[in-house]
């Protein structure tokens, strides 16, 4: 009897703990420990949510504005202010980059839904931004940041996408790494967004790394062959899930991208 009993509490116990921990497993919020030293004339912005939490973050202007935008949605465990830092990226788009609830110095606590309805209030209040040219908004998603730009992608107008390591469904890259939980039947925070990648038309720009063993090729190759419009898939060779954007290789190609003279500028 007693084998059955922990076997019994086996089967029930650990999912109810991965139900009650998932939240932990899928954010890492990281604060801002010191203030970060930003590139010239980066100003810091504060959006006011739906339900009034505060993020906050920075707007780094393009040489000439007002220019398109680019709103940057980060990794699981990243505080942003690092890669707005890097001076690689193109000097002719504006790049935005707001932290997650809990992230930073912003407010609040992180799930699908909010960081999802947060992109909305962040594209919608840099439309009014002296230097953001309002008709051309491009959006960046690295990782969990993937699953905010497609879902953002999907409800406002942009101009194209770029995603970095990007994954078709949070179940399925649950899956993966847990196969033998049902993940599908406890996941909250789910992303599931094949749905909305074939539906979109604007060009999709995909990175993965070499080496990716966090999110394998299988579930980014997913979501890159669904998209409905223009894509180009690159690998960058000898890079791991957390190296992906050291080379000048990564930040030559976004830069081509952004700066694609067919696309608006």
């Amino acid at each position: 009897m007693e084998w059955l009993i922990a076997v019994i509490a086996i089967v029930v116990g650990l999912p109810a703990a991965a139900w009650f921990a998932q939240d932990g497993l899928i954010f890492h919020p990281r604060p801002l420990a010191i203030e970060p030293r930003m590139p010239a004339a980066t100003v810091p912005i504060e959006i006011v949510a739906d339900d009034g939490v505060r993020l906050r973050g920075w707007l780094r202007p393009a040489a000439s504005v007002p220019a398109p935008a680019v709103l940057y949605f980060g990794g699981n465990a990243e505080e942003v202010s690092g890669t707005l830092a890097d001076p690689r990226w193109p000097s002719d788009r504006t790049i935005v980059a707001v932290n997650y609830r809990g992230y930073g110095s912003s407010e609040g606590k992180p799930s699908e839904r909010v960081l999802v309805a947060d992109a909305l209030r962040i594209h919608a209040e840099m439309r009014h931004r002296p230097e953001v040219d309002a008709g051309c908004m491009f959006v960046f998603g690295r990782s969990l940041g993937s699953g905010v730009a497609v879902s953002l992608a999907a409800a406002r107008p942009v101009c194209g996408v770029v995603l970095v390591s990007p994954f078709d469904s949070l179940v399925e890259l649950g899956r993966h790494h847990f196969r033998w939980l049902p993940v599908s039947l406890l996941l909250r925070h789910r992303f599931e967004l094949l749905g909305d990648a074939s539906r979109l038309t604007m060009p999709l720009l995909s990175i993965v790394a070499q080496h990716d063993t966090i999110i394998p090729h299988a579930r980014s190759a997913a979501l890159h062959e669904a998209w409905g419009g223009p894509k180009t898939w690159v690998e960058i060779p000898g890079t791991d899930h957390n190296t992906l954007a050291v080379p000048d290789l990564f930040w030559q190609r976004i830069g081509e991208f952004l700066s694609d003279p067919a696309l608006p500028r």
